[in-house]
């Protein structure tokens, strides 16, 4: 089964009935932290559980040495999702507003744990959901709580070390997930220092959908990356981002591709940044 798998807003609404489906609304904006506990509060897909980008999917940021959503202690995480309901044998359906970078993250995290089979993210989010006309509700689910355990997968993440170590490799592929204006460092509205990690290739995540926030097709992805890792082993590649979060749509579109998940660099630029020996471009 692949690690990357979607579900349209129709198709979810055919699963609702299944008591081992779990959903998790991931929505969150960096610019209003609160946002997407306000929006579920308001309202959301009947029987989502929410999942706090900031609260949930990201442990404590610690000034000077952490980036700005450094990944959570895997035992606070596993309680979390097990108190969501989550089992060995659970679905799960991820969603946000609509992009997939939150619900990406929540994806990448529960893979980290040994989740590897059963996660669909909802391709177009919330706004798919909304625009098929299917309802919403403000209720918060009660249910039952799980008994998912896991492991973190170290073999899947790079650190800072390894990686200025690693730079002048010449099989790695350094993906940066963020808009050319900010890899370039032309602008840089979140971090104190504006620029890239050099040798990166700037692969925006935005480019793995198209105008309506849906993924582009497997072969149309396919051919996206293959252009990026220039010939390079896929499996060498390491993707990052500002935070470590944006990162995680990249993984999961090198997956839906048919490409073997990559690393990933979680504390990425906004960690990086934090050292002023780590050269910069």
């Amino acid at each position: 089964m692949p690690l990357a798998q979607l579900i349209t807003a129709a198709e979810l609404a055919q699963r609702m009935h299944e008591p081992d489906l779990l959903i998790l609304d991931c929505r969150f904006a960096l610019e209003d932290p609160a946002y997407g506990e306000r929006s579920y509060l308001e309202s959301h897909i009947p029987g989502a559980r929410f999942a706090d980008l900031e609260k949930d999917l990201s442990g404590p940021v610690v000034p000077g040495v952490t980036g700005r959503h450094p990944l959570p202690d895997p035992q606070r995480l596993l309680t979390r999702l097990r108190q969501w309901g989550l089992d060995e044998h659970s679905d799960l359906v991820l969603y946000d507003d609509g992009p997939g970078a939150f619900a990406a993250r929540a994806w990448w995290l529960l893979m980290w744990l040994g989740k590897r089979e059963g996660i669909h993210l909802l391709d177009g989010g919330l706004k798919a959901w909304q625009e098929a006309g299917l309802p919403q509700d403000d209720a918060i689910p009660a249910g039952k709580p799980g008994s998912f355990s896991g492991t973190a997968d170290t073999s899947m993440t790079a650190d800072a070390r390894w990686l200025q170590e690693h730079l002048d490799s010449a099989e790695l592929t350094l993906l940066d997930a963020r808009a050319l204006p900010r890899f370039l460092g032309e602008v840089e509205p979140i971090d104190p220092v504006a620029g890239h990690i050099p040798g990166a290739v700037c692969a925006p995540f935005t480019e793995n959908l198209d105008a309506k926030s849906r993924f582009l097709s497997p072969a149309q992805l396919h051919d996206r990356f293959a252009q990026q890792l220039g010939g390079n082993p896929p499996e060498a590649a390491v993707a990052y981002c500002g935070s470590g979060v944006t990162a995680c749509h990249n993984l999961f579109a090198l997956c839906l591709a048919g490409y073997p998940l990559a690393r990933l660099y979680p504390g990425s630029w906004s960690e990086w940044i934090t050292d002023p020996n780590r050269p910069r471009a």
